[in-house]
């Protein structure tokens, strides 16, 4: 069984106050995602049919809304326990505007966080070293942003390393169909470096991006344009540079040379995720929520131009049929092949004269991903068959006093 390469798991936390969120940091050697043995596979070796294996949690309790009354869910025993956040590692509160009070904090690498707030206002928060970052202003602020860092070459073996480029996206981009300049403020990077040959210390130097080609074709002004479904980081080959994928619903696949600052098609199709796509080196895969059932699936996206076959995981938790997906699951890659997989429900009890009771509430569970070797028998006939091992399975419950979990990383 392998071990983590992250000690912690990350936490935006919405807090009680108007515009103001935080970084909880849950750290994984005092509180086990995993277990330390190996839950028993069935006589088969195959475990479920679903390909899970349950394992032991490290306390039993009722269902979520059990405690509070939910009578709908109160036969429902779940192996799960309940958790209370830690304390915050920081908290950052947007300045008010006339825009509002709405504030993005995106995950970068490690303990990073990326802020931004109605005013196009950007810092970068290091929750290890206790120190804020304050970026260049955006040109335009996002509505929803996607970051993502492509580390440089003497930075890329340091996973906490946020230097080299940072790539903030609009993922509901507006459509540019009469701008006819190159650019375009939706789409925006930062690049770490000196600013003169002489010069001692890195800066972050801001500038602007071309858009992906179907923000400014006409077939796609007439209706809503597209939005940003899916994204991934494809390192390029021998002598080639690293790509920036993303998919959308209904104009196809780009890619975005990180150095060139190019966009190419890749596909009419999306691909087959929704959110972000993480790249796994020892199982030289890249796996993420399927847009369609929301399962956890894999695929090798190393040649993009051709049809790439998925491969279905499988579904780590069977909530009960009255708990609703109030968001689209989180995926965060914890090194080695572990994972943890956030889900959001949310619960509906009808109370008199025809009034609803809702509560809301996350689930985290700590899966493994191993390659299943069916060498023995030749039955896979080269066909990539992955086992999920499950472990164990934390709630938390939202609007309480330790606030809510809005992304985790």
């Amino acid at each position: 069984m392998g071990g983590l390469s992250r000690r912690f798991l990350n936490l935006v936390v919405d807090n009680r106050i108007r515009g103001v969120k935080s970084l909880r940091c849950i750290d994984l050697t005092h509180h086990q995602l995993f277990n330390t043995t190996i839950p028993a596979q069935s006589p088969n070796g195959k475990g479920s049919g679903s390909g899970l294996q349950d394992a032991p949690t490290s306390r039993e309790t009722a269902a979520v809304a059990d405690n509070r009354g939910n009578k709908q869910v109160a036969g429902d025993t779940l192996k799960m326990e309940e958790i209370r956040l830690p304390s915050p590692s920081f908290s950052i509160c947007s300045s008010a505007t006339s825009k509002g009070w709405d504030i993005e904090c995106v995950p970068l690498a490690g303990h990073k966080v990326f802020c931004t707030d109605p005013s196009g206002w950007t810092i970068i928060f290091d929750a290890n070293m206790r120190q804020v970052d304050i970026m260049p202003i955006l040109q335009r602020p996002k509505r929803r942003p996607i970051s993502i860092v492509i580390p440089s070459d003497a930075a890329a073996d340091n996973h906490d390393d946020v230097e080299g480029s940072l790539f903030v996206l609009e993922s509901a981009p507006s459509d540019e169909v009469r701008y006819s300049g190159q650019l375009s403020s939706q789409f925006e990077a930062f690049v770490c470096r000196k600013p003169t040959m002489t010069a001692s210390n890195n800066s972050w130097d801001h500038l602007l991006l071309p858009p992906p080609p179907f923000v400014r074709d006409p077939k796609y002004s007439r209706s809503w344009p597209p939005k940003i479904s899916s994204y991934a980081v494809v390192n390029g080959g021998s002598g080639s540079s690293t790509q920036i994928c993303i998919s959308t619903e209904g104009a196809g696949t780009y890619s975005l040379d990180t150095v060139l600052h190019t966009w190419s098609q890749l596909g009419e199709c999306a691909l087959p995720f929704r959110g972000k796509v993480e790249y796994v080196p020892e199982l030289k895969l890249w796996f993420g929520i399927s847009h369609k059932d929301r399962t956890l699936v894999a695929a090798d996206l190393s040649a993009m131009g051709s049809q790439t076959p998925l491969v279905t995981v499988g579904m780590e938790f069977d909530p009960p049929e009255q708990w609703l997906a109030a968001r689209h699951p989180q995926l965060v890659n914890l090194g080695f092949g572990r994972f943890c997989i956030v889900r959001f429900f949310y619960t509906r009890t009808p109370l008199a004269f025809g009034e609803v009771y809702e509560e809301y509430f996350v689930v985290l569970t700590g899966v493994e991903v191993v390659r299943r070797d069916n060498d023995v028998s030749g039955s896979s006939k080269g066909k990539v068959e992955l086992q999920m091992i499950k472990h164990k399975s934390w709630y938390h419950m939202c609007f309480g006093s330790d606030g809510t979990i809005e992304s985790a990383f």
